[in-house]
């Protein structure tokens, strides 16, 4: 498979999941009096801009964008719905976050470190922007465990 088009699907299909997951974590708190909310809102920005990035070079290389299922779509709102109703605390909130955040991040660590020498640097460094964006989540979610 083309390297390029490889990372550039990971970018979209995960940033396309998150943002539709925060979404709905969003309406989850929406009349809860988190603080966390302020950071999500955020994050969500963030992974709307990689998105919008990564649709625009997926057409600029006339390769399709793909997203995620709806079944994962579906399964990732009732988890987080049965999360909020347990608890829904910051600390708990970032915890999960956390959790859905590091996984995206490590298969993205996985697929820029096996094409590095195969892809156009325009792309891997756009994949490396996308790692630090996680790893910059990550962080700041940690703040409010």
């Amino acid at each position: 498979m083309d390297e390029t088009k490889e990372i550039l699907q990971a970018i979209y299909k995960d940033s396309e999941m998150a943002a539709f997951s925060l979404q709905n974590l969003l309406e989850e708190l929406k009349e809860k009096n988190n603080k966390i909310k302020e950071t999500v809102t955020h994050i969500l920005e963030g992974y709307k801009r990689y998105q919008k990035d990564a649709t625009t070079y997926l057409e600029e290389l006339n390769y399709p964008k793909i997203e995620e299922g709806k079944m994962a779509k579906m399964a990732s709102r009732m988890g987080i719905r049965k999360e909020v109703k347990k608890d829904n605390s910051d600390s708990s909130i970032a915890e999960m976050l956390i959790q859905g955040i590091s996984m995206g991040s490590l298969e993205m660590e996985q697929k820029l470190s096996q094409c590095e020498e195969k892809i156009d640097k325009k792309y891997y460094k756009f994949g490396k922007n996308f790692l630090e964006f996680q790893e910059d989540n990550i962080k700041a979610l940690k703040k409010q465990l």
